[in-house]
């Protein structure tokens, strides 16, 4: 834990009891700070009374001595509209901040010059994130990995001047961002941006800006730049007098870094990377990935055979592109995260054909159509839960596919597809373009169960 000794003696709010808000109530006490906290949810309040705080509704609380609302990073700050608790801030001119907020409070406060490695983007962030510090932990650095990713940040290990080896790395989402004003990392990396999360922020223009709120204080910017508005926030961190490291998979000229097939290579052609026969680095969004983490880690000085040698190991991601083992000849790849069709394009782009792929459940805007000039890699589909007969008109004929309703039934009849297909390397894919809710509590429970189906099946092999 990271007692937060900011606001000791100061009196706080704190609206949201989910993980993170009652990691961070807890730092706040531990810290000196007199908090009172609360939640819409009944259970929270009551489990937050039980672990011993001081909790009540601020409805009723007297607004006039608050130094500070900490606000959950799920609950609304601005739309589709301000939550109430942030209205009643707003009323006492009581500043609204986040856990990350108070993490770069403590940071100034305890150890300035200490490094803190950030990560954002709309897609790839939590790859990047912990193949960053992957890469750390393989050349001897104490990377503290959170934020947006597992563990809270400020149940990490405290920022020290007499810890040199320390670095934190955190996946900071927008959310995150939009409460955390002192944001000040020494590398901040920016993937790449798309239209998300609109409803909370009004517009993509907005959704942008905010991502700009984390590169333009960092020492040092990371930069992808395949897209307009992410080369817009480059240019401007540069021509501002920031230190700009930019990235491109799609040999955009005047790139820093190149991700061209297999090879990350800079601008002067030379080969820092090679990511051929990497699986858990497959397609190229995770080409982007790595060549970000990398170039953080060239920031950091580490050497580029611990680099080479740490991409080869990482592991992967748990539900993104994980590979789970094989049944048969069939490879069997885990993407329970990709809950959106932006996400599952990547993963069919990762493969040219082959595929076996399990996809569905609660359907987002627009489903899978913009699949379809993927959909000639995929052999047969197996569609699951809420979306399955919406997802079967936009297959149409296009690909074979079967309403399979379970995903204890679509592992069956995919692993007995595919290992009676004529395909070399059949691929049993999961990656439903689809949120859980219809039949699992989240996407970590869904690829979990897959994990457990896949393992029991005969013939079974962990890679």
């Amino acid at each position: 834990m990271i007692p937060v000794e900011t606001y000791r003696n100061r009196r706080v709010a704190l609206f949201g009891l989910g993980g993170s808000g009652m990691a961070t109530a807890k730092a706040l006490v531990a810290g000196g700070a007199d908090v009172t906290v609360w939640d819409d949810s009944p259970a929270a309040v009551e489990k937050a009374r039980a672990a011993g705080l001081h909790a009540a509704d601020l409805r009723e609380l007297d607004w006039k001595g608050v130094s500070a609302l900490v606000l959950s990073p799920g609950v609304p700050l601005t739309h589709p509209e301000p939550h109430w608790s942030v209205k009643l801030a707003h009323v006492f001119s009581v500043p609204v901040i986040g856990d990350v907020d108070l993490f770069f409070r403590e940071r100034a406060r305890r150890a300035p010059d200490s490094l803190v490695v950030c990560i954002t983007g709309t897609n790839g962030k939590s790859t990047t994130t912990a193949l960053v510090a992957h890469l750390l932990r393989e050349a001897g650095f104490d990377a503290q990995m959170g934020g947006n990713i597992g563990t809270p940040v400020l149940e990490l290990a405290p920022p020290e001047a007499n810890a040199p080896r320390r670095v934190h790395v955190l996946e900071v989402s927008s959310y995150q961002i939009d409460l955390a004003p002192a944001i000040t990392p020494t590398i901040g990396i920016h993937l790449n941006l798309s239209p998300d999360h609109i409803d909370r922020h009004g517009s993509f223009d907005h959704y942008a800006a905010v991502k700009e709120r984390m590169i333009a204080p960092s020492q040092i910017a990371i930069v992808g730049i395949d897209d307009p508005a992410s080369e817009a926030i480059a240019m401007r961190h540069a021509r501002a007098g920031g230190r700009t490291v930019t990235i491109s998979v799609v040999a955009k000229h005047g790139a820093s870094i190149h991700v061209a097939g297999r090879f990350i290579t800079n601008n002067q052609g030379e080969t820092l990377a090679d990511l051929a026969g990497i699986g858990s680095l497959r397609g190229s969004h995770n080409g982007q990935n790595a060549a970000a983490a990398l170039a953080a880690c060239l920031q950091l000085s580490v050497p580029r055979d611990i680099i080479q040698k740490g991409l080869t190991t990482f592991p992967g991601l748990a539900h993104r592109m994980e590979q789970i083992g094989r049944v048969g000849r069939a490879l069997v790849i885990n993407d329970s995260k990709a809950t959106n069709a932006d996400s599952t394009g990547k993963a069919l782009l990762a493969f040219e054909n082959g595929l076996f792929w399990i996809c569905g459940g609660k359907a987002k805007a627009g489903g899978i159509a913009d699949l379809a000039p993927l959909f000639p890699r995929v052999a047969k589909a197996y569609l699951i839960g809420d979306a399955a007969e919406s997802f079967a008109g936009t297959l149409g004929t296009a690909v074979p596919h079967v309403l399979s309703g379970t995903l204890e039934a679509a592992v069956k009849q995919a692993a007995e597809d595919a290992n009676r297909s004529n395909f070399a390397e059949p691929v049993i894919l999961l990656s439903p373009s689809c949120a859980s809710f219809d039949q699992f509590p989240n996407f970590e429970v869904r690829g979990q169960i897959f994990r457990d189906l896949v393992s029991a099946l005969p013939g079974f092999r962990p890679l």
